[in-house]
């Protein structure tokens, strides 16, 4: 049978990738039923005119005139702005690829998820913001959650999830990124355009900018927490600069199970879009001989802190979470902007983090979406104020 999909974020990278093996696959395989993107309208156009999809959104108001003028006669459907988004993720589909970045993709990602179909989860800022809660809509709803990032996907194909008493650990491995071999002298000069060179994977640039200051490692973390109900004492976090050993779990018998490939997004993705089969994919097959040795190192937290920022926020729980990836969306932002220093990343979150301790509604579980995006707003106005002040 056709396998009806929908992706949000369809012109991301995660986005790109899926439509590709749409793209690859054999005729009736799949059929696209809605697209999604931020403020790339001409691609967004594009993508809509070779999959014919029924609808297509986009986020920004600004960009609709270039949609509607490029879709002029197609026939297809438009929306426009932010319920239109959170829309997308309800129409009717049998997979959805939740591929929007950053806290703006929790509510079309919810949508998705009360379908009670099968939702593909790229955006780990779900769980980092609402991790009880997301989890609790999807048990609620039955929904087949399926981990798209690579580690996250590596411990779902090797876990034995029906006997979880047997599992010691989870090992998520991590690139190190382009400055693992860095000193701390040469971090405080880092350039927007080095941070943006990931050695091994090709992503955009809120990704690239994460993983360079392992800050993407410690959003992992916290989503493997949640996916996988595990405590952070049984969660750790190796770098593996080949990216071939994507993530292991440990079994209290001594066994470590690990899912290995080459370092080609397509592979987690076919898994979730094929799921519980799996399909044929053109990624290059592994070849051990010419990868040669496969090295593994403890990460440097003097050196790269947002990983102890991440182990502390989730430890902390409550909306710690929230705050950390809400100032580290407007971190990055500013970065990119060449308003701070790759250094002050860092700097800027632990700051902001600081400023919620003292309330007394920190440490409490989020009940509601509307208590999240409360405290999502109020660290990104903080950490904004930070940057005025520091950039």
């Amino acid at each position: 049978m056709t396998k009806r999909i929908s992706i949000l974020g369809s012109t991301g990278s995660i986005g790109e990738s899926t439509l590709s093996l749409v793209r690859d696959a054999a005729p009736g395989v799949f059929q696209v039923v809605c697209l999604t993107a931020n403020t790339n309208a001409q691609k967004l156009a594009e993508q809509a005119i070779e999959f014919r999809p029924k609808c297509v959104v986009l986020a920004d108001p600004a960009q609709e005139q270039v949609l509607r003028d490029a879709l002029r006669g197609s026939g297809i459907e438009i929306g426009i702005g932010r319920a239109a988004l959170i829309e997308a993720g309800a129409r009717p589909a049998d997979f959805i690829m939740a591929a929007i970045i950053g806290a703006a993709g929790l509510e079309p990602t919810l949508a998705a998820v009360a379908q009670g179909t099968h939702v593909g989860l790229a955006n780990k800022e779900c769980l980092v913001c609402a991790g009880t809660l997301f989890m609790d809509a999807v048990a609620q709803a039955g929904t087949a959650l399926l981990p798209v990032d690579s580690e996250h996907n590596a411990i779902f194909q090797v876990l034995n999830q029906e006997r979880p008493k047997e599992v010691r650990r989870l090992i998520l491995t991590a690139s190190g990124g382009p400055f693992r071999e860095f000193t701390e002298k040469q971090l405080k000069s880092v350039t927007r355009a080095q941070a943006l060179a990931h050695p091994v994977w090709d992503m955009g640039a809120k990704i690239s900018i994460d993983s360079a200051s392992l800050m993407n490692k410690g959003l992992e973390l916290i989503e493997a927490s949640y996916l996988f109900a595990r405590p952070s004492s049984q969660i750790d976090i190796i770098v593996h600069p080949q990216s071939i050993v994507h993530s292991m779990v440990e079994y209290v018998d001594g066994s470590v199970l690990a899912q290995m490939g080459a370092p080609d997004m397509r592979t987690p993705i076919a898994y979730a879009m094929a799921w519980p089969e799996r399909m044929d994919t053109n990624v290059k097959t592994l070849d051990f001989a010419e990868v040669g040795k496969l090295e593994f190192y403890v990460p440097e937290l003097d050196k790269f802190p947002a990983l102890r920022l991440a182990r502390e926020a989730l430890e902390a729980g409550g909306f710690a979470p929230t705050v950390l990836n809400a100032s580290n969306e407007i971190a990055v932002e500013a970065f990119l902007a060449d308003r701070i220093s790759f250094l002050a990343l860092t700097t800027c979150i632990e700051t902001t983090l600081n400023r919620f301790e003292s309330e007394k509604s920190f440490a409490k579980v989020p009940n509601t979406i509307e208590e999240i995006l409360d405290f999502d707003q109020r660290a990104r106005e903080l950490t904004r104020q930070w940057v005025d002040k520091n950039s």
